[in-house]
């Protein structure tokens, strides 16, 4: 373009290069949302975020049984559940959880909600954590609850693992 241009008057090359710096920016921001956008195209195998893992040839059931057989060995509780998505568990927050969310009289709680994602064709699951932080937990009405950054799923790939090697095998149900 620049070879081109050189034949040109310099009034018209001022308005391509105007042109050219108007529409970079442009450019650039769809070129950035095209690449962004085909994160969004994750196959659901490999979904879930940080930590996830796949259980093979197994049921809801049995995953749910491995999971409430490895999250009381990290101190959480069974907390709500929407059978046959996802099941929740909590744990009170530590020392330096009740100094960053807590509030005078009031418990804060690590909600750990394990989804539990049905791979197609397969009786596969992928399995991943949704983490928040809740106010006031198990109290009608006032229970109040934040999601947290989603690198705290990482924290959970152990026990995931855990449970992938427990309910793996049990078969469909």
């Amino acid at each position: 373009m620049v070879a081109a241009s050189r034949g040109l008057p310099p009034r018209t090359r001022l308005r391509i290069i105007r042109v050219v710096k108007t529409f970079a920016p442009l450019a650039a921001c769809l070129a950035l949302a095209f690449l962004l956008t085909g994160c969004l195209a994750t196959p659901v195998a490999n979904s879930g975020g940080p930590g996830s893992v796949t259980v093979t040839n197994t049921n809801v059931n049995a995953i749910i049984d491995a999971a409430n057989n490895v999250f009381p060995n990290y101190g959480y509780s069974v907390g709500p559940a929407s059978y046959p998505d996802s099941v929740s568990y909590d744990k009170p927050a530590g020392a330096f959880g009740k100094l960053l969310y807590g509030s005078y009289g009031v418990t804060t709680t690590v909600r750990v909600k394990l989804v539990m994602t049905p791979l197609p064709g397969t009786n596969n699951f992928r399995l991943g954590t949704r983490v928040s932080r809740v106010s006031n937990a198990g109290e009608a009405g006032f229970e109040d609850s934040q999601k947290m950054l989603g690198l705290w799923s990482g924290e959970f790939g152990p026990i995931l693992r855990q449970i992938s090697s427990q309910a793996g095998g049990a078969g469909p149900m």
